[in-house]
């Protein structure tokens, strides 16, 4: 399940907080007609406080806001803030609350990150609503325009509208939004198409990041914090480096946010480094982003590529594909590997058991959670 490929589009990619966020607050100041927001994390905080401050002044505007949160993901988001919101006229759902009736479906999660503002303009990426983003984690985000943007909006209508969105509201909130196509020629006319994931029945994103490994031709760049590839990844990924593809994984490094990930992922290294395939851990802080480029395409958004995200999330990805945009996307990623430490094949070979004791411990455990389907 994918968005149609889409003409006429502008792409303006928001490499760190210190870009995306304050134009995301500066598109929200300025909205006339509605904002929709879906986000998996959101934890009461500065980031929290100041995002609930932009949206009740855009509901006391008369802006249509709609604020569809992860039930698990907004766990963190107290009491205080979510009755400020509902007082202050922001329709407010929670999708899939925890619930005792069934244990298997808990395991379900909003994964994805929108910003909508207007019908004119979208962002996505990797952002949620929590402190670390100001100043601990590495983010990155893309800033959309042009007819692609109503079909962001069809996606989170289809959520909102949904029996696992729980809320005050009627279902008709997003009926008036006017899903016309608005084409500008100052949009560089850039392809682009959104793709999502909903969980194990419905996986585009996966299968359209295996189809571009497969035909890859030159470089096969991809950035994921979540390093715990499918078989069927590896495999692709090791055979696009013996056929010559320049591929590079950028990965977190000792700074994770949850080091047994880490830890489950580092035992794949000795495999992919032997096949040719260049490993990178980011070193300044933790990054959290997530995107690729193979050749002149580009995804970029919420699907970490982990067993977790296309087993039971819902995920949902900007696809690019425009060598003009792709030229920013490697230029990124340059920046990136200069501030990364490259991993040592034959250093690899040689690290302690202690380290290979980990790998093996957090690599059972990861293996036993994603047999639990």
């Amino acid at each position: 399940m994918h968005g149609m490929w889409r003409d006429g589009n502008h792409f303006e990619l928001l490499p760190e907080a210190a870009l995306f966020l304050p134009a995301m607050f500066e598109a929200v100041d300025q909205a006339r007609d509605f904002v929709l927001i879906e986000l998996y994390l959101m934890e009461s905080g500065r980031l929290a406080t100041a995002l609930t401050g932009s949206l009740l002044r855009a509901a006391e505007r008369g802006v249509s806001v709609m604020l569809l949160l992860d039930g698990y993901g907004a766990m963190g988001l107290d009491a205080a803030d979510r009755e400020r919101l509902e007082a202050g006229g922001v329709a407010l759902r929670f999708f899939n609350p925890l619930g005792l009736e069934s244990l298997v479906r808990n395991l379900t999660r909003d994964h994805r990150k929108l910003v909508v503002v207007d019908g004119a303009q979208a962002f996505t990426g990797g952002f949620g609503a929590v402190d670390e983003f100001l100043d601990a984690w590495y983010e990155v985000a893309v800033r959309i325009e042009g007819p692609v943007v109503a079909d962001w909006v069809r996606l989170f209508c289809r959520v909102w509208d949904s029996p696992m969105s729980r809320g005050p509201g009627e279902p008709t909130l997003v009926r008036g939004i006017d899903l016309a196509t608005r084409r500008n020629e100052g949009y560089r006319s850039m392809r682009g198409r959104v793709v999502w994931g909903q969980g194990y029945r419905y996986q585009a994103i996966r299968h359209s990041l295996h189809h571009r490994v497969s035909v890859s031709s030159q470089r096969l760049w991809l950035c994921t914090p979540y390093f715990v590839p499918t078989l069927t990844l590896r495999r692709r990924l090791a055979q696009a480096a013996r056929r010559g593809v320049d591929v590079r994984l950028l990965l977190p490094g000792v700074a994770h946010d949850h080091p047994g990930v880490h830890y489950a992922g580092q035992r794949f290294y000795g495999r992919m480094l032997r096949a040719g395939v260049r490993i990178f851990e980011f070193q300044p802080s933790f990054i959290h982003a997530k995107f690729t480029l193979v050749d002149d395409w580009v995804s970029l958004g919420s699907c970490n590529f982990d067993h977790w995200s296309l087993q039971w999330n819902l995920e949902a990805n900007q696809e690019v594909e425009d060598p003009r945009f792709a030229v920013e996307v490697a230029d990124l990623f340059e920046r990136n590997f200069a501030t990364s430490h490259e991993i040592d094949p034959e250093a690899w070979s040689r690290r302690p058991r202690w380290q290979r004791l980990k790998e093996w411990l957090f690599g059972t455990l990861d293996g036993m959670l994603t047999r639990l389907r």
